[in-house]
Parts: C-alpha cells; structure tokens; sequence
C-alpha cells in the first residue's frame, strides 16, 4: 500500500519571515517560492513550506484550523557533522535553542530549536563521533 513519504509540509502564518530564515539563517537552498509557499532543498531532501490558510483550503472542505497555538506537534531531524559547531553557528546568527547540545541515551548527540513559528527542529550525530 504505502511504499514511501512523498512529501514533508510545514505550515506557517509569515512566508518572508521563514523563507529567510529557511534561507539565510540554516542556510537551505530554496528551489521555488511564490507568496504561498516556499521549497526548500537540503542535500537530497525537499519539503515544502505551506501559508497555513493555503494548506487548510487544500486539506478539508470543512474549516480547519491548523494553527500551532496549542505547541508543536512533530518535528524536523536533520542529521549534521558537528551538533556543537552547528549550535555555535545559528546561535551566531541569533536562533534560540531549547536545548544545547546532549548525549541522549539512544546513541545521537542532539539540540533543538524552533522556527520563527515555533516548528520544532532537531540537529544530531551519533554520539562520540
């Protein structure tokens, strides 16, 4: 039935605001974009960013709200060479860190931001590398 993820989409409110984020804070390449949405490439991966209004008239006949005021409800994993180098880099560049870098118990070293909207990131590498 299901034989892969076709799409990875995170839904924001302020496009310019994350796009340049996206872009010039982490660095992503950004493949398209118009006022309604931005792809974005890192290596091989693409994902999508969605204006939340576009998504909800995309997703449901019905009124949907897909607001994240109640808090995050996932996150993006990206794997890097160096979590502490990476941490120093985009604190540098003014991005909060709910977490600096720790060895978790199941074998990656991570830390953890949000975007300007509060979508959830991860950075890891396997631990002792």
């Amino acid at each position: 039935m299901f034989h892969r993820i076709a799409a990875t989409v995170v839904f924001v409110k302020d496009m310019a605001t994350c796009k340049t984020f996206y872009r010039d804070t982490l660095g992503l390449q950004v493949t398209e974009h118009d006022p309604k949405h931005v792809a974005v490439q890192m290596d091989n991966v693409y994902f999508l960013l969605l204006e939340v209004g576009t998504a909800a008239r995309m997703i449901s006949e019905q009124e949907l709200d897909l607001s994240i005021e109640g808090g995050p409800r996932g996150l993006l994993a990206a794997g890097v060479e160096d979590v502490d180098a990476a941490y120093e880099v985009l604190k540098a560049k003014g991005v909060t860190f709910l977490r600096p870098p720790t060895d978790q118990p199941w074998g990656l070293r991570t830390a953890y931001f949000a975007d300007p909207e509060g979508n959830l990131w991860e950075i890891n590498q396997p631990s002792g590398s």
